[in-house]
């Protein structure tokens, strides 16, 4: 069923943007053109510091077959270049905004989008470049299927596209969520499945109306896990996600902060604390603990069978340093949990799929534990 309601639309704000129901922002379609002017596609991009990425990423754009979209460019105050380039590149169909503090993912993509024109919504890392044929086959998907919010790329390795990244989301039931797919190799397994969780934000596909009636990304969550969380958010609000495999993206893994940066495992860890006390079903939310347990006693035991994410992280750092990490990441969550609970109310409003269908939702797109531990990023 096609998500929202009239009770659950959002109240828009300024041009500068107000904070929505959901913990996300209102975005309203800009007047800044005529209507008929508009283009069916908007693209951002933010970026920080990789201008010899963001050089190749707006090059593969360029690239596309399918031309009827814009570009929007989002400086993270980079101060290497990176506005140098965007000046020398600038045409009548793309647009930059500047900021001055680094904002993090969901705050630049915000911006981003409160700044379309199109029916449409693609982000693509400026560590990510698109094959020719990326945008035509998202756009077409969503064209064909009037109940889809969301569409998911096929993301795989930049030095070697025969090895998967991503192909959408599966998560487990403490809320970390992990690419489907990743670090397999590209067997065509996946080139039957039409369908997904929601799509990871290197390289996703959103139609502007559900951000008009769920609002956007959640600026608490600053970078990691915020797609998810936008995605089991909109699934919540009776939105469905397709997976698009003719839409290839090359991505280079964790060149943003680093594979193994300790910042990167903080966030992926508070957020996923986050995440599920703002959307889990109540039985999973109390059973929260428990599976993280179970998480830890896996990953614990790859890192003694030397296998695994975890393993791979204690060859860079030690065992002493990623447990403090952990810590201050499981303290902060923590602390940010009365906030999170707060806007938990306030989802209900968007509610299209009961508790029971949620849970389900989440059995059918789980991720489990020995999966999780297998996957190396």
């Amino acid at each position: 069923m096609r998500g929202g309601s009239s009770s659950g639309r959002l109240r828009y704000g300024n041009g500068r943007g107000r904070r929505d129901e959901a913990g996300g922002f209102a975005c309203p379609m800009s007047d800044a053109a005529p209507k008929a002017a508009a283009p069916k596609v908007t693209v951002i991009v933010v970026t920080w510091n990789r201008r010899r990425l963001l050089e190749e990423c707006l090059e593969s754009l360029r690239g596309q077959t399918f031309q009827d979209f814009e570009t929007i460019v989002v400086d993270n105050a980079s101060d290497d270049g990176t506005r140098e380039l965007l000046e020398s590149r600038q045409d009548g169909r793309t647009r930059v905004i500047r900021n001055t503090a680094n904002r993090g993912f969901c705050a630049a993509n915000n911006q981003g989008i409160r700044a379309a024109r199109g029916e449409f919504v693609a982000l693509l890392n400026n560590d990510a470049a698109a094959e020719a044929g990326w945008l035509a086959a998202l756009a077409a998907a969503l064209d064909a299927d009037p109940a889809a919010g969301m569409a998911a790329s096929k993301i795989v390795r930049y030095d070697d596209p025969q090895i998967i990244d991503k192909t959408g989301h599966t998560i487990y039931f403490d809320g970390q969520n992990h690419g489907r797919g990743t670090g397999a190799r590209d067997s065509g397994r996946y080139e039957g499945l039409r369908d997904t969780a929601w799509p990871d934000g290197c390289a996703a596909f959103y139609r502007r109306a559900m951000f008009n009636r769920i609002g956007a990304f959640d600026e608490d969550f600053f970078a990691y896990a915020d797609d998810a969380e936008l995605g089991l958010r909109a699934r919540i609000a009776g939105w469905t996600a397709v997976f698009v495999p003719e839409a290839v993206v090359r991505h280079r893994i964790g060149s943003s902060l680093g594979q193994y940066s300790l910042e990167r495992l903080y966030l992926i860890e508070r957020n996923r604390i986050w995440l599920a006390a703002k959307l889990f079903p109540l039985p999973l939310l109390l059973l929260n603990p428990v599976f993280t347990a179970f998480r830890c006693v896996f990953f614990g035991a790859g890192v003694f069978l030397y296998r695994g994410g975890l393993y791979a992280a204690s060859r860079k750092l030690s065992i002493f340093t990623l447990l403090k990490c952990l810590l201050r990441a499981h303290v902060s969550g923590l602390l940010g949990l009365p906030r999170m609970l707060a806007k938990r109310k306030e989802i209900e409003r968007l509610r299209k799929l009961n508790r029971w269908q949620t849970v389900r939702l989440l059995w059918r797109y789980r991720i489990t534990l020995r999966e999780l531990v297998a996957q190396t990023r």
